[in-house]
Formats: structure tokens, C-alpha cells, sequence
């Protein structure tokens, strides 16, 4: 019963801003994608971007492959048994 009553006060706790302080990684990253180093935008985030936008541009062409795919199958007509 005990640990009930102390719910209120753990659950504010846990939600308030001055328990604990995160620090700021704005600027840091707008350093480095301000950076005049030649490199496109999707590329200047590291290994993790790289792979998050060749993941997208692979599912992407498949897609759209597929979709022109079936868009030519179903304006050929269909043989009669």
C-alpha cells in the first residue's frame, strides 16, 4: 500500500525537466551539415544515413518497378481458355 501512495511523487519526478538535463547536440550537428565539404546532404550524416538512403532508393525503384510491372500486365489482354 505503501509504494501506492508514493506513485504520484515518482510518477512527477519522472516527467519534470529539472531531473535531469540533456545536453544540446544542435549545434554540433548543424556543423557538421553546414560543412562546405562537397558532399550531398544524405551522405554527410555518416555510414547510418548512407544506408538509410540507398534502403529507401532500392525500395523505392522496386516499387515502382513492381507497379509498372503489374500496370503492363493488366492492360494486355487476357487469353481465353
Amino acid at each position: 500500500m505503501n509504494h501506492l501512495l508514493k506513485f504520484p511523487v515518482l510518477a512527477s519526478r519522472a516527467f519534470s525537466s529539472s531531473a535531469r538535463q540533456l545536453k544540446n547536440k544542435v549545434p554540433e550537428a548543424q556543423k557538421i551539415f553546414q560543412e562546405d565539404n562537397g558532399l550531398p546532404v544524405h551522405i554527410k550524416g555518416g555510414t547510418g544515413d548512407m544506408l538509410l538512403y540507398r534502403a529507401t532508393m532500392t525500395l523505392t525503384l522496386t516499387g515502382t518497378c513492381y507497379s509498372l510491372y503489374w500496370l503492363l500486365y493488366a492492360s494486355m489482354p487476357q487469353k481465353k481458355a
